[in-house]
């Protein structure tokens, strides 16, 4: 048999309803059984106390008869006398007074105690010369300047007889209310931790590896809330999985192919070109260019694990925005003389100030451009637009190729992502690391960026830089 986890929500939700539960019961039982006594001779304190103040107030306009049918019927003894011992009222001579509060006693001892105190009133309990006496609560008062006293005496009915009652009537609802409280915390901690068993489960599974598990719901807003996002988790990491896949695939075919064209232009020069000066030449120009290609290959790589891991922390200052893009834009003068490219600057401002490390923004700039230059098609024509804006400055890099597909878009920043194959942006030659390098980037810069095309009239990719005034900010979120 399996023994109960003592650790488990569902065995702690029991235990603290059972908890709860006796704990009600301990104060029910306490204050209507071992503190019944107290508080009926506290009410009944409080009620003396109200009478008397209530005498005192209307003195001097008293009924006497309708006082005397009050103190029958609320079981009080009354007597008025004046500071002398001259009786103003007592109910000896009224045929409603009951026999059993008479007691001379206790108005002696009151006349006593009010004589002897400094205060205006006495409280005290007298208790009974014979077997069937009660207690008496006795109040004693100066009222009228201090000219009357004032004698209210109460009988404190025994209560032992109703402390018994009680106390069957609360055994009895003592096991109900255990019994129901047993069979309820059971259920309704089955039922509360129930959707969360289910949500282990499907945890469980994917913690093998089965990525897209999806999460059951409950019945509670905060368990709804639990699975919805562990089934978005999940989803992400079957796509996070799918996509490290097709990196594995992707760069092992990117590294492949120059590798085997490097060794088969290798063997060439050996057993064919060796000799022949201008066979040569171009067999090796081959092998350059695919080592160069798997450099690109390998510093794309490299940059994107170093900003992606916060190793590449930027160098950043307030730098010329216009300048920085002229620089870059050089670069290209020998596509725009030989390959005939066609690659208009606009810029109106004289300078465009803006807070950032100039060279990752010249990173930026350039992998957009050469980006539009791979995807600009038969046009060969690119845009790059600087504008400036009230604190922050907008580059625009736009090109007219074939543009990218609306269920691509989405997905055009995302690490290796190339457009689908019956594109011109599958086929382009590139890393497919630019646009991600773009976007961790800019990410550290806290810039906006983004991308907007439409197919068959190209393509504007587009960020948005901070001014000088985003210095303090930027720079404090760096350093933390």
């Amino acid at each position: 048999m399996k023994s109960p986890d003592f650790k488990s929500l569902k065995f702690r939700m029991w235990l603290y309803f059972i908890v709860f539960a006796v704990i009600l019961l301990a104060a029910l039982w306490s204050m209507q059984i071992f503190m019944f006594q107290s508080f009926y001779e506290k009410m009944k304190t409080e009620e003396v106390i109200e009478v008397a103040d209530s005498i005192a107030n209307e003195y001097g306009q008293l009924n006497f008869e309708e006082m005397a049918s009050y103190a029958y019927n609320s079981d009080f003894y009354i007597q008025i006398e004046t500071a002398d011992g001259l009786v103003v009222y007592t109910p000896q001579n009224d045929f409603q007074r009951p026999v059993n509060m008479a007691l001379s006693g206790s108005i002696e001892e009151a006349r006593m105690r009010l004589v002897e105190s400094a205060e205006n009133t006495v409280s005290f309990v007298v208790n009974p010369r014979g077997a069937n006496m009660p207690r008496m609560l006795t109040y004693a008062k100066r009222i009228a300047d201090g000219q009357v006293c004032l004698y209210v005496i109460s009988p404190l009915t025994p209560v032992e007889s109703t402390v018994e009652i009680l106390a069957r009537q609360l055994i009895q609802v003592t096991i109900l209310s255990l019994v129901l409280s047993f069979v309820l915390s059971f259920f309704i901690s089955r039922r509360m931790t129930k959707p969360l068993i289910k949500i282990t489960d499907s945890a469980g599974e994917l913690a093998k590896g089965n990525y897209g598990v999806t999460f059951e719901r409950g019945n509670y807003s905060e368990v709804d809330r639990l699975a919805d996002t562990l089934t978005h988790t999940s989803k992400e990491l079957a796509r996070a999985d799918n996509l490290q896949k097709d990196l594995l695939a992707n760069v092992s075919h990117d590294l492949r192919t120059p590798l085997t064209m490097v060794k088969s232009y290798a063997e060439m020069i050996r057993d064919l070109s060796g000799d022949n000066p201008q066979k040569r030449e171009a067999h090796l120009q081959v092998i350059i260019d695919e080592a160069d290609r798997l450099n690109m290959l390998v510093g794309d790589l490299l940059t994107l694990s170093k900003m992606q891991s916060g190793v590449g922390v930027l160098e950043t200052g307030t730098f010329d925005l216009k300048e920085a893009a002229a620089g870059i834009l050089q670069t290209y003068d020998i596509l725009v003389e030989q390959e005939g490219f066609r690659i208009d600057f606009e810029c109106k401002e004289e300078n465009l100030p803006v807070w950032g490390d100039v060279q990752r923004i010249k990173q930026v700039i350039s992998n957009l451009v050469g980006n539009a230059i791979r995807y600009g098609g038969e046009a060969r024509h690119v845009v790059v637009r600087l504008i400036k804006e009230d604190d922050s400055a907008l580059c625009q890099v736009q090109d007219f190729g074939p543009g990218i597909p609306p269920d691509e878009i989405e997905h055009i920043w995302e690490r290796y992502h190339r457009a689908s194959a019956h594109t011109a942006r599958s086929t382009s030659g590139g890393t497919g690391l630019g646009l991600s390098i773009v976007r961790e980037i800019l990410t550290l810069h806290e810039a906006e960026y983004g991308v907007e095309s439409k197919e068959g009239e190209g393509s504007t990719f587009w960020f948005r830089l901070k001014g000088p005034a985003a210095k303090n900010t930027l720079k404090l979120r760096l350093e933390k």
